[in-house]
């Protein structure tokens, strides 16, 4: 029998959003990946990993950026999937660019991936869940959501915005039911581009010094499952060891 509600989750890559879709899928959703076409091949193999698991879930290639495609995209969920009660966006768009090397282009780009979309996707999701008066929506933040770096101007500008986006969206769903969060996901994760471009990962990862992506999944639930008297809206997730 077919699960009651879906979970769209978008950035459902190797790492993060593959977590999340799983824990989520784990809750008995069927969760919907969506990552840019051209990634179709890894998203067809996370979507067959949860239904070899005992899931339910759908590979759903577009882009992000585009808003007819976002658009259809729901529309397709709500009408050939399930209800939308979760939706997640997890898109990361971490440049490092000079100043004066970062072409705006870059910027527009950077912009488009990790605010724009973020927004698209935001405002879709909502549209479904005011109907039925309720639903959550989490937004992955970074550092740069509040810190902007040296040679990160493009990804804190991004960041910045889908922060502010999360709050304004928040304060105007909240009283509707619809828990909205925003994530700082603060330090580095356990991911395969940090596995092969930083050394000593295996040392991190046994010390509890790198963020583990299944723990970050198991704290999305969680913010889920609140209960309405005591909702977080912003939750920092960090190695005990982190600078902050």
């Amino acid at each position: 029998m077919s699960p009651i509600q879906s979970c769209l989750v978008i950035g459902a890559g190797d790492d993060t959003g593959g977590a999340i879709a799983k824990a989520f899928a784990r809750e008995g959703m069927t969760v919907c990946l969506v990552r840019r076409p051209r990634h179709r091949d890894a998203l067809d193999k996370l979507a067959q990993s949860i239904i070899a698991s005992g899931g339910q879930a759908v590979a759903l290639p577009a882009d992000a950026r585009d808003e007819d495609a976002m658009v259809a995209l729901v529309e397709k969920i709500e009408t050939k999937i399930a209800p939308l009660d979760v939706a997640i966006f997890n898109i990361g768009a971490n440049v490092n660019f000079s100043i004066t090397e970062t072409t705006a282009q870059v910027y527009r780009k950077v912009w488009e991936m990790a605010c724009f979309a973020g927004y698209l996707m935001g405002r879709e999701a909502a549209k479904r869940m005011i109907q039925r008066g309720r639903g959550t929506i989490i937004f992955t933040g970074a550092t740069a959501s509040i810190r902007g770096g040296d040679g990160y101007a493009a990804f804190a500008g991004a960041k910045h915005g889908l922060r502010a986006l999360a709050q304004s969206m928040a304060r105007e769903l909240g009283p509707k039911n619809i828990h909205v969060v925003h994530t700082i996901i603060d330090g580095m994760i356990d991911s395969n581009f940090i596995r092969e471009n930083v050394p000593g990962v295996d040392k991190f990862r046994s010390e509890d010094t790198i963020l583990s992506p299944d723990a970050i999944a198991e704290n999305y639930v969680w913010l889920h499952k609140q209960p309405r008297s005591a909702w977080t809206h912003e939750l920092d997730l960090r190695p005990w060891r982190e600078k902050w």
